[in-house]
């Protein structure tokens, strides 16, 4: 009895040993498959001193996704008419903007707004110029896809053309496919976004002069010249940096090293047309949005970055040149002396505190040109993975 009861206990030792080694096996597979699927961490191509920007959680970054992104980016067949897209307002020469005084869509039909530049807007924590509820990329992307007033691409009902378009191109089918491995039916509206916003956020530069010689030591990367122009933009007198300053020269911004979301807007004293404060009616700012009157004339101060390459300048593309940038500010204000927006607008009661007006030698005003000139990154606008694949 004895010995069949120790034959037993045996025969279960060996039993559960090959058991528990055919486990580990399968196990170890398991692991390794994983391993497999699982998405890589993104690398992003930037300098140490450079934090990383905020991704979505829903929308992780891949190589295969920005590959995608950038073909769609470039992809004309997006558009009512076949021959526009995202690039045809933002063009790679020019930082990302398209040189017009404002938008022109697919249609013909102008947009009220200049097109802004998209360098570094994965660091911006508010997208438009005037509405602080566009904050994703990913959903902002629709609006020029699919909207209406104004028309940009034209595509609103299109979405299932859209989809059987996407759907029975071969390169879309292996690129969709590549990008979203995990999505039974990868080929839809939102992975279109997803994959667009993915690519957008890949847009950074930080390879101007400005930068090698503030961040990479180069001692010579700008004039002397350039070195008064910044002392002069940080300084107090100016108060440029107030709205322009950190590593985007700009205040709505947000990253990894940011505790929360820095998002601002501001009246720069641009029109005055009633005395009052009054902008002209289809660019009254964030007061479309609140309906505040302390809103008024309130927009984002945009990016610095490859100013000297994104002419016009402001919301609206009413100014042609930075010397004329710089006489507005120095005025403390435009003053616009006949026409419909005829008024005095360093006499607006709802402009900014820092728009007070300076005065410069013809020196610092060169000095001061010298140094936003510095803030073009040559490299940026070179750049092949952000060019047209096609």
């Amino acid at each position: 009895m004895k010995l069949s009861r120790l034959l037993a206990f045996i025969a279960a030792c060996i039993l559960s040993f090959f058991l528990a080694l055919e486990l580990s096996k399968i196990l170890s597979a398991s692991r390794g498959a994983i391993a497999m699927t699982s998405p890589l961490v993104y690398q992003w191509n930037i300098p140490d001193w450079m934090p990383k920007p905020i991704v979505p959680a829903d929308n992780p970054m891949s190589t295969e996704k920005v590959e995608l992104g950038r073909h769609l980016f470039y992809e004309k067949r997006l558009s009512i008419t076949g021959k526009f897209s995202c690039a045809s307002c933002h063009l790679q020469s020019q930082a990302f903007t398209d040189g017009k005084t404002v938008g022109i869509g697919a249609t013909g039909e102008k947009h009220p707004r200049n097109s802004m530049s998209l360098a570094n807007i994965a660091y911006n924590s508010v997208l438009t110029w005037a509405n602080p509820l566009q904050t994703q990329l990913e959903s902002q992307l629709l609006v020029p896809l699919f909207g209406e007033h104004p028309i940009e691409l034209g595509m609103v009902g299109k979405e299932e053309e859209i989809i059987n378009f996407l759907g029975q191109n071969p390169l879309y089918q292996k690129l969709f496919a590549e990008a979203f491995r995990e999505s039974k039916n990868s080929i839809t509206i939102s992975n279109l976004a997803k994959a667009i916003a993915a690519f957008e956020r890949t847009l950074i530069s930080v390879n101007s002069p400005y930068d090698r010689y503030r961040y990479g030591g180069e001692v010579n990367a700008i004039s002397a010249a350039a070195k008064r122009g910044e002392e002069l933009f940080n300084s107090e007198r100016l108060e440029c940096f107030h709205c322009h300053g950190g590593i985007n020269f700009s205040d709505s911004i947000m990253h990894e090293r940011l505790a929360f979301k820095e998002i601002a807007f501001h009246n720069t004293g641009l029109y005055n047309i009633d005395g009052n404060g009054a902008y002209p009616p289809d660019n009254t700012g964030v007061y479309e949005i609140t309906n505040s009157p302390l809103d008024m004339g309130k927009f984002k101060a945009p990016t610095l970055r490859n100013i000297d390459l994104t002419a016009p300048y402001m919301h609206d593309g009413s100014i042609k040149t930075l010397e004329e940038v710089i006489d507005h500010y120095q005025a403390g204000g435009r003053t616009i002396k006949k026409g419909i927006f005829e008024g005095v607008g360093s006499e607006n009661p709802l402009k900014s505190n820092f728009i007070n007006g300076f005065k410069l030698t013809v020196q610092e005003r060169e000095d001061l040109l010298a140094f936003l000139r510095s803030l073009t990154d040559r490299e940026f606008i070179n750049n092949p993975a952000f060019s047209d694949p096609n």
